[in-house]
């Protein structure tokens, strides 16, 4: 099945826009908006790569580091053959307020080199993850910039990026890099917490709207790390999930896998290869439907989630969206654009924000930082609870404001974030 054809936006843009509509509403003054519209500093550089076969490839690599008046940039690094600095940029940008909204000490960041994982051997990636430390060793750090995985990165090239940043070191950081084995220092709880912490929020909010977790329907978007945990919290805590969309690299396009007695996350993970693709034979095989890549957001669910790339609830598909839906909780990073969030405002649909929603993530990375500076580490239970907890007290606080001011949820938790963020940098005398 083809991919439909859906209107791309600038990501970078649609975070200016986002930023722009609420520093009106909180009348920032014309220096605050200009600092805060840009990002501080950022990094564009050439990564040589030999390849397998004594070839020389040159690889565009990117660190953007938006704000980090509030401690270290913080953010992940992607690989993608269609990465742009825009949306690096974005990204970044949106990283700022994530950490700010859940009221941790970091500040954002972002990265990214233009490849495909997929057509690449994995001492080929391990180069490439070399030669991006090496062109940027002096601009990160544990005490400056603190990078993670991110799309179609993994735990192995975070290892792969601390080792060769202590090489040429000559010392032991292993704060300096989050999203690692937890061989190597990292975090009891890592590979859920963006998922969870996506369910903490879809839990609170839904007590908010008095309709009960158990026997809800979600329909969501990807089956990558986000929703595979996103899907087995939600059935744990006896939630129905009817369907997932997900890309196949094999078909080079996305399918639907939809069953309506709800899947089971636990076996479409074992049909589920290491960038997320879902066997079709195996899954048709199971008594799954498999529908055309769209099909998700038309489901007759209670609650969508989102979470697989920016832009992909737009003007043109949000019509689609069935009248049974009354939450939509974005699991990704920029799902839903400016002319989509109108219809959902019209609506009356409940938003949980990306950088409120997925922010279990960021949270946890900070955790594992906390634990490597410390060189002390915490039994996943005790991780899966602090979690817990910062994503609940974070999503009541923008919930609250949303409610005694009238604001709209997205707009709320900019709001809060955007606030802190400026209170540091007008503390530290920058604005």
């Amino acid at each position: 099945m083809d991919e439909p054809t859906v209107k791309r936006f600038n990501a970078f843009e649609m975070a200016q826009k986002q930023f722009d509509a609420v520093a009106d509403k909180l009348q920032l003054d014309e220096g605050m908006r200009e600092l805060l519209r840009w990002p501080l500093r950022e990094y564009h550089f050439q990564i040589p790569v030999r390849m397998d076969d004594g070839t020389v490839k040159v690889f565009k690599g990117f660190r953007v580091q938006h704000n980090d008046a509030r401690g270290p940039a913080k953010g992940g690094i992607r690989f993608h053959p269609q990465e742009t600095v825009d949306t690096v940029r974005a990204l970044a940008t949106w990283m700022t307020w994530k950490c700010s909204v859940v009221d941790i000490p970091l500040g954002g960041g972002k990265g990214g080199v233009i490849c495909d994982p997929h057509n690449l051997s994995a001492t080929e990636q391990e180069r490439i993850c070399r030669g991006w430390v090496r062109q940027i060793v002096r601009n990160v750090g544990p005490v400056q910039d603190v990078p993670a995985p991110d799309v179609m990165t993994n735990p192995q090239h975070m290892v792969w990026i601390l080792d060769e940043y202590e090489r040429i070191t000559g010392g032991r950081y292993p704060g300096m890099i989050t999203g690692k084995p937890v061989e190597v220092g990292g975090s009891l709880g890592r590979t859920e917490a963006t998922g969870f912490g996506v369910i903490f929020t879809v839990r609170e909010a839904l007590k908010r709207m008095n309709i009960p977790i158990a026997g809800i329907r979600a329909s969501i978007q990807g089956f990558g790390n986000v929703a595979q945990y996103a899907s087995i919290l939600l059935t744990q805590l006896g939630g129905k999930v009817l369907a997932v969309a997900c890309w196949d690299n094999h078909d080079n396009c996305s399918y639907t896998f939809r069953k309506l007695d709800g899947v089971d996350p636990h076996f479409l993970l074992s049909i589920t290869d290491r960038f997320g693709t879902i066997d079709k034979e195996k899954a048709k095989a199971a008594g799954y439907e498999v529908l055309d890549a769209g099909a998700w957001i038309e489901q007759e669910a209670e609650v969508l989630i989102p979470a697989a790339l920016e832009n992909q609830v737009t003007g043109d598909n949000a019509g689609r969206i069935k009248p049974t839906v009354k939450l939509m909780a974005e699991g990704a990073n920029g799902p839903t654009t400016p002319e989509a969030d109108a219809v959902l405002k019209k609506r009356g649909i409940f938003v949980i924000p990306d950088f409120l929603c997925n922010a279990g993530g960021v949270t946890c990375s900070y955790f594992e930082q906390v634990q490597c500076n410390a060189n002390f580490f915490w039994p996943k239970d005790e991780v899966l609870k602090r979690l817990d907890e910062k994503m609940t007290s974070a999503f009541h606080a923008v919930a609250d404001l949303a409610q005694q001011s009238g604001e709209y949820m997205r707009d709320a938790a900019y709001m809060i974030a955007i606030q802190r963020v400026a209170s540091a940098c007008r503390l530290r005398g920058w604005a």
